[in-house]
């Protein structure tokens, strides 16, 4: 491997999980892991090693070790050096990765860093969503709202229905709302009462009720004392399959 002359590119304080970017992305997965962990298992024990294929993952991998230190000697050693061609570039990961988290704690502290990572993953999603919604509402040209039309309206009764005016504003597509500690349940068979929701959702982490709504049928609202519980709750129930059909629920967090 031949060294090459670029910036060292590194913006987070040390840790022991290193994020590899400028990756050959034309290489297969397996081989590319393969040459990936025979060139960093030089520096230290390497616990851990992540590379995906899908689109946005693609051209990086994600290196764990055992100690900090070993991965401050490869992110030194290891900066700009060539692989199938390519300068490989070196950072510390922002957060610590789950088995590190796994290694270090148990499983209860695993899941509740697996709930805050799901969380701030939606969370990034419901901004990127609501920025679309404000590129597409907006004509080109257009000065941005003032501070009085940007202040956001504080939330209202039944807030997660959909609204039935047509000509109401674009809205943040329900899959993308931010977690919050209220989901929104759709879909429901009509015999499902609140006895029925509370023996499903009751097992999770702060359950603290369940809210039919007067009129509607086959919705309700479920509340939490904290997202975790939400999170928990919407990632183990949402397509589950109910009633004599087993048609699968919704499950989305309430609209704010």
């Amino acid at each position: 491997m031949a060294a090459a002359a670029v910036q060292s590119g590194v913006t987070q304080p040390p840790n022991s999980t290193q994020v590899v970017r400028n990756l050959e992305e034309r290489i297969k997965i397996d081989d590319l892991k393969e040459a990936l962990t025979e060139i960093f298992s030089e520096y230290g024990t390497v616990i851990d090693l992540v590379a995906k294929k899908n689109l946005k993952a693609k051209g990086q991998a994600f290196v764990v070790f055992e100690d900090v230190e070993a991965a401050e000697r490869a992110v030194k050693e290891v900066q700009g050096f060539e692989l199938f061609d390519k300068p490989m570039l070196l950072d510390y990961a922002k957060t610590k990765s789950d088995a590190t988290v796994q290694r270090e704690g148990n499983e209860e502290e695993l899941e509740l860093h697996k709930r805050r990572r799901l969380a701030e993953k939606e969370r990034k999603q419901a901004h990127q969503a609501a920025e679309d919604q404000k590129k597409l509402k907006r004509p080109a040209g257009a000065a941005a709202p003032d501070a009085a039309a940007a202040r956001p309206t504080k939330a209202t009764r039944g807030a997660g229905l959909k609204s039935s005016n047509p000509g109401a504003g674009a809205v943040v597509p329900e899959e993308y709302l931010p977690p919050n500690k209220i989901l929104f349940v759709q879909n429901l068979p009509e015999d499902y009462d609140v006895d029925g929701l509370t023996a499903i959702f009751g097992q999770f982490e702060g359950f603290r009720e369940v809210r039919l709504v007067p009129g509607r049928k086959g919705i309700a609202f479920v509340e939490y004392e904290a997202e975790a519980g939400a999170i928990s709750a919407k990632e183990s129930t949402s397509g589950m399959g109910l009633g004599a059909e087993s048609k699968p629920i919704k499950v989305v967090y309430q609209r704010q």
